[in-house]
């Protein structure tokens, strides 16, 4: 099979609920146009991820081959990539399962391993051409080792981590999961029969059913399927990836992708460092500075800001963790928040008022509604806007406002060619996100 042979279709997406928008944008500015969005309405892992997507690539007699991957990873040589790719999808016609592995350069304890039936000879230079991707059978899976162990797998070699990346047909996977687990299988089948679509085929987003869905066994890929597969009567090979791969996962791993000064320090929008190295300083919106530090992990957003030991990086999840404990809305609310619009930004509250910049993509509009405890304030600052207010639809421009009474039926909406910025001016005696109740929307909520 060559690459002429191969016709990729747009990709599924697997995302929970509240990320629905932000990826639908994400996919937008990189020109990406998804086969459909699956909607999670709740975290059950990446088992009933992966099974969803194959039930929807087996709607109406397919049976595609699937290259699963998440989506917080880079490779930096797309010759390379491609070329392991093309050897997976190979073997995967055939039948196999393939997994992508990475010949480990350090002693990592954050990643599981593979363990090759051979050994990998080691790839001359990364990326040549003429270099063909090797394929091994899986003799096994190990878990995450500590320090000791993850220095012997180096020693002895045979060892490559486990990327999450797989390449299958949909029904290969689907046998394996009724071999293994069948109670995953039957549970995902009975949610995605009670699915639902949006109305609206913009946004293609799918919903299985929330009751049943709520009821999958939530379990990995690799513990329900992958770890059981070797001396199975499922063939699973490893297709070895040199290509400059990361996993993203951990800040740790961004810092070893990113540019770095002579000091070994990485950074990402306006910082200033000074007499600091080994570091990595993320500024989303405003300067940050440092001086004297090494081996940091310094993150700055509009929601929150982390600082951390570089090396310990992968522990910010027991921060997550103390978030959901506490009750902390910034485990799920963000500052700036993605609709099918466009989106908007929370820039100050107080007592009785909240203020926030609104940007409504061209041609698009917000749903008509109203508010029962609240006022609005809009002030165009860039684009035109139409506005319905009451009984009167008007145009505004750049500097000018307009004044929603509370309890007014209203609509925002960007007739424009270029993005439709505004402010609005909330005031009331309640400014929640569910004070709103819709009469029309292009968006099926």
């Amino acid at each position: 099979m060559g690459a002429e042979d191969i016709a990729v279709l747009p990709p599924f997406i697997v995302s929970g609920e509240e990320h629905r928008f932000l990826a639908l944008e994400q996919l937008r500015e990189t020109g990406i146009e998804p086969g459909a969005t699956l909607l999670e309405p709740i975290g059950r892992n990446t088992a009933p991820a992966l099974t969803l997507a194959a039930l929807a690539a087996l709607e109406n007699g397919n049976d595609p081959i699937l290259v699963v991957t998440p989506a917080d990873q880079t490779v930096a040589d797309l010759v390379a990539f491609t070329a392991a790719m093309q050897m997976s999808i190979r073997e995967a016609t055939s039948g196999a399962i393939v997994i992508l592995g990475i010949a480990p350069d350090r002693p990592e304890t954050g990643y599981g391993y593979i363990k090759g039936a051979v050994a990998v000879p080691p790839v001359p230079k990364r990326g040549f051409p003429s270099v063909t991707p090797t394929s091994i059978l899986v003799e096994r899976f190990v878990e995450k080792p500590d320090a000791q162990t993850a220095c012997r797998y180096l020693d002895e070699g045979g060892y490559y981590w486990n990327a999450g990346m797989f390449v299958l047909k949909a029904s290969v996977w689907m046998a394996a999961l009724e071999c293994f687990r069948p109670d995953i299988a039957q549970a995902v089948r009975a949610a995605w029969s009670a699915r639902h679509a949006d109305a609206n085929p913009a946004t293609q987003f799918v919903r299985p059913g929330k009751t049943e869905f709520s009821a999958i066994p939530s379990e990995s890929i690799d513990y329900a399927v992958m770890e059981r597969c070797p001396g199975s009567a499922f063939t699973i090979r490893m297709t070895a990836l040199d290509a400059g791969w990361s996993d993203l996962g951990a800040w740790d791993a961004v810092w070893q992708v990113l540019p770095k000064d002579a000091a070994g320090n990485a950074h990402v929008g306006d910082v200033l460092m000074t007499d600091s190295r080994n570091t990595l300083v993320q500024a989303t919106s405003r300067l940050v500075s440092l001086v004297g530090v090494d081996n940091l992990v310094v993150i700055e957003t509009p929601d929150a800001v982390l600082v951390a030991d570089r090396a310990r990086s992968q522990e910010v999840k027991a921060i997550v963790t103390e978030l959901q404990r506490s009750g902390r809305e910034e485990h799920t609310l963000h500052r700036k928040v993605h609709r099918p619009w466009g989106w908007y930004d929370s820039i100050d509250e107080g007592p009785r008022f909240k203020v926030k910049r609104i940007q409504v993509n061209p041609k698009a509009s917000l749903s008509l509604q109203k508010h029962h405890h609240r006022a609005e304030h809009w002030i165009v600052v860039k684009g035109t806007a139409e506005i319905t207010n009451g009984d009167k639809t008007i145009l505004l421009t750049e500097n000018q406002s307009t004044y929603i009474p509370l309890g007014e039926v209203h609509r925002l909406a960007n007739p424009g060619t270029i993005p439709l910025e505004i402010i609005e001016v909330q005031s009331g005696s309640y400014l929640g996100e569910d004070d709103i109740v819709r009469f029309e929307d292009s968006y099926g909520r």
